[in-house]
């Protein structure tokens, strides 16, 4: 085994976390820190061109390719998860919306967990200045931030009938869904800056990589975390291979993401100890809650033919490709330069939930898969997503191989009342597509289609079509009851230097996409580890729907 010399810190993960934390530890130059990522530099064009999304999250070279075990109230499916193997993770082969979630998502955390600095209040001058919206600054948005914010600006007639149906329908219009009204249909924003993905890497890491106190590891396989007694001390790793170990002075910073974290965990004896035990690891913490409370939005996706033509139908045309690319490369604008799901929502799928528990994704093309390759359609697509599961799922390990994938049973649907919120999501799709500012442009319903009209129809339909909108979460989950991995700084109880800081502590779901939430926790875990005051909170306001 080869020794490498010791850092300050050692952060597991070049993900949305540890790009963000691998600049801010290395600002003073008397700290050093080595990032290790499994994956390769993010050096694919496809990652940039946002309209690339659909090859780079495809793509087996820079993705963790997981597939989940059967799932039961998905009439035994497996369902593919993708997770970015790159750096930059999942930011860099994501479809970039860039949502906060909802203010009272935090507030829930603070009131009903007992985690108090962790309500909005305090947690929104971190989103301000993480970001650089192109909206300006004001009471909620940042203008100053390394992260590139950038407005839904594609110009497509079907953006409109979409934004033009929500308030015909009721179900309402937002000028900005991060801003003063989180709730209704709105154009999205997106992690793009000058027509380019800005992905965690491109906004945090690239400016700190020149630092002589950082050093980035690629193609690094974390095999496991070493303790003496309750103490972090090291990381064994492969890298051109080679085994090597890294002794860290103060801290090791486990980045994974909620599949990769707590398999990490338990591979180094943390864990739930029986099931340690049942592949003969040693249990060095016994903790329960590792793997444990999975959560993830599932989504149904709704299709519709499109009665007119729009160039972005046409675009698998390999000229209109080749054309397509080459207006991109000059110009940094055009189709490519869309991430495609512009625009959605957050709405109510029925009158008794307090604030949205749904959320669109719409597209202006329809799509189907033929193998590995995507097949565009004239036709416009809905994702529906419900936003506060009940269910819960876990994860477990194979084997005490490093390489062998975790198992991942994240039990959709096992709770009536997901089944339920999922139909309404069907409906409240439908009732908006019906609204006459679609007249001109609806076609047939392709998926799951006319005939799905009963409830227990779509109920059907659901579970046969129900998969992911890649937001797993919950794995190591942050409180303070015995159920909890880290506490309310992301330290691992029962352990000293150690932290989580990823999607994985997330205790409840955020009610949207989870990138942006994800950075704001790893800017407020950097400010916790190196012992900064954290940023005094700020109290905007926000309203609901119609008030």
């Amino acid at each position: 085994m080869k020794n490498q010399k010791s850092v300050d810190y050692v952060i597991i993960g070049a993900g949305s976390a540890g790009c963000v934390l691998a600049n801010k530890l290395t600002v003073d130059d008397n700290n050093t820190a080595l990032l290790l990522e499994a994956g390769p530099m993010d050096r694919d064009l496809m990652i940039h061109i946002p309209a690339g999304v659909y090859k780079a999250y495809r793509d087996p070279k820079i993705n963790w390719n997981y597939v989940t075990e059967e799932e039961p109230h998905l009439f035994e499916r497996q369902v593919e998860m993708p997770r970015g193997k790159v750096v930059g993770g999942s930011s860099s082969i994501n479809s970039m919306v860039y949502m906060r979630g909802h203010p009272l998502d935090y507030d829930r955390w603070a009131t009903e967990l007992k985690l108090a600095d962790w309500n909005y209040s305090r947690c929104l001058p971190y989103f301000k200045a993480g970001e650089s919206s192109d909206r300006g600054a004001d009471d909620w948005r940042g203008a100053d931030g390394p992260l590139g914010v950038t407005k839904g600006s594609y110009d497509n007639p079907l953006y409109d009938a979409f934004l033009e149906a929500g308030k015909q329908s009721g179900q309402g219009y937002s000028e900005d869904l991060n801003g003063y009204q989180p709730e209704g249909i709105s154009r999205f924003d997106a992690t793009k800056k000058f027509g380019r993905r800005c992905s965690a890497a491109v906004a945090h890491l690239k400016p700190a990589l020149g630092r002589s106190n950082l050093t980035l590891h690629t193609r690094a396989m974390v095999e496991r975390i070493i303790m003496s007694g309750n103490r972090a001390v090291a990381v064994i790793y492969r890298h051109h291979g080679k085994q090597v170990r890294v002794e860290a002075e103060k801290e090791i910073i486990l980045c994974g993401g909620a599949i990769n974290s707590p398999q990490t965990l338990m591979l180094s004896g943390i864990g739930p100890a029986d099931h340690l035990k049942s592949h003969g690891i040693n249990p060095v913490i016994d903790l329960p809650g590792v793997g444990q409370n999975l959560q993830d939005h599932a989504s149904i996706i709704l299709q519709y033919e499109c009665k007119k033509t729009f160039p972005i139908h046409l675009v698998d045309n390999p000229i209109r490709k080749a054309l397509t690319g080459m207006q991109w490369l000059l110009s940094r604008k055009g189709i490519g330069a869309s991430n495609i799901w512009e625009a959605g929502g957050l709405i109510r799928g029925n009158a008794d939930v307090s604030y949205p528990n749904l959320q669109y994704h719409f597209g202006p093309v329809g799509f189907e898969y033929d193998g590995d390759k995507i097949v565009l359609r004239q036709a416009f697509a809905i994702h529906v997503d419900q936003l506060r599961p009940r269910s819960r799922g876990h994860i477990e390990l194979k084997s005490a191989n490093p390489d062998e994938k975790p198992a991942m049973h994240f039990n959709y649907l096992s709770d009536p009342h997901d089944l339920k919120e999922l139909v309404e999501g069907v409906q409240k799709t439908r009732e908006l597509i019906a609204q006459p500012a679609f007249d001109e442009f609806r076609g047939p319903e392709m998926e799951p289609g006319s005939d799905v009209k009963s409830d227990r129809d779509i109920e059907r339909a659901v579970r046969n079509m129900a998969t992911t909108d890649y937001h797993p979460s919950g794995t190591c989950r942050m409180g303070n009851g015995s159920d909890a991995v880290v506490d309310g700084e992301l330290r691992v109880r029962g352990t000293e230097n150690l932290r989580v800081v990823d999607a994985s502590v997330i205790p409840q779901i955020i009610s949207a996409n989870l990138n942006a939430p994800t950075q704001m926790i790893a800017a407020r875990a950097a400010d916790y580890i190196l012992g900064n005051e954290q940023s005094p909170p700020f109290e905007a306001k926000f309203s609901f729907q119609g008030e």
